[in-house]
């Protein structure tokens, strides 16, 4: 039996146009709507496949404000088991605090007599770019780490990450308790059922509250990139267009 815990976050929907907050601290997610990011997504199908290969458990844990009560109930339709949120102002918090928040519910736990062997977390927050949160959590609980893990299996108290490297496929062996941070791509998130999501309800999500006064980001100020410049060259009308056409294939490689 394999106890999986996995970190999800609240984020603004990137799929639409994005707009800062005025300080340039974080997404502004006002006009667009709140989800999960696709790296956390795929960290809860890869633990709700090991929980059922093994016949395990997953929870989820999300540290953040009171609204994110509507993502932890949309992730437990896919078949998780339980949930935690830490409630705080998510613009007060870094990392540091977020690892910390993490860390101490899963001291808690232990303490109550539940143990997690493995912690998913997404590789990077989808709205702020951070990417400590998994190394500073595996440092706090002392557990080895393996980041941008596309797949992860467990077998005999051992994991398995497979990790897309820059010449190829990499693959890590350790031993559980661990912790890993995932990419997305590896593993197709589900979609929930209605069972799912009437089962989804009637769990009791357990609500806390921070352990301490949070340290911060200590984020100088995100920037959006510049546009890509775009621009349209009119090369003809009609049929004596046709000569200007076939040069343009021609200058891009296509042959006859």
């Amino acid at each position: 039996m394999t106890s999986v815990l996995v970190c999800i976050k609240r984020v603004p929907d990137s799929s639409g146009q994005i707009l800062l907050t005025e300080d340039g601290q974080g997404v502004d997610g006002r006009f667009v709507g709140f989800t999960v990011s696709n790296h956390e997504n795929s960290a809860v199908e890869l633990a709700i496949r090991i929980a059922d290969a093994t016949n395990g458990s997953v929870t989820l844990v999300s540290v953040g404000a009171a609204e994110t009560t509507e993502q932890l109930r949309g992730t437990l339709a896919l078949g998780c088991q339980a949930a935690v949120l830490v409630e705080a102002d998510p613009a007060t918090l870094g990392p540091v605090d977020v690892a910390h928040e993490i860390a101490a519910v899963i001291r808690d736990h232990e303490q109550a007599g539940t143990t997690y062997d493995l912690v998913l977390l997404g590789n990077d927050a989808a709205d702020s770019g951070d990417f400590q949160v998994p190394i500073r959590l595996s440092y706090l609980l002392g557990r080895p780490v393996v980041t941008g893990a596309s797949v992860v299996e467990v077998a005999d108290g051992n994991l398995t990450a497979h990790v897309d490297g820059p010449v190829g496929e990499e693959t890590y062996s350790l031993p559980l308790p661990a912790v890993v941070s995932v990419l997305e791509g590896g593993a197709e998130p589900r979609y929930p059922t209605l069972k799912g999501r009437m089962a989804a309800k009637k769990i009791e999500i357990e609500m806390r509250t921070a352990t301490r006064a949070p340290v911060g980001a200590s984020r100088v100020k995100l920037f959006l990139p510049p546009a890509a410049p775009s621009s349209v060259q009119i090369i003809g009308e009609g049929p004596e267009a046709a000569p200007a056409v076939v040069e343009l294939l021609e200058s891009l490689g296509v042959t006859r």
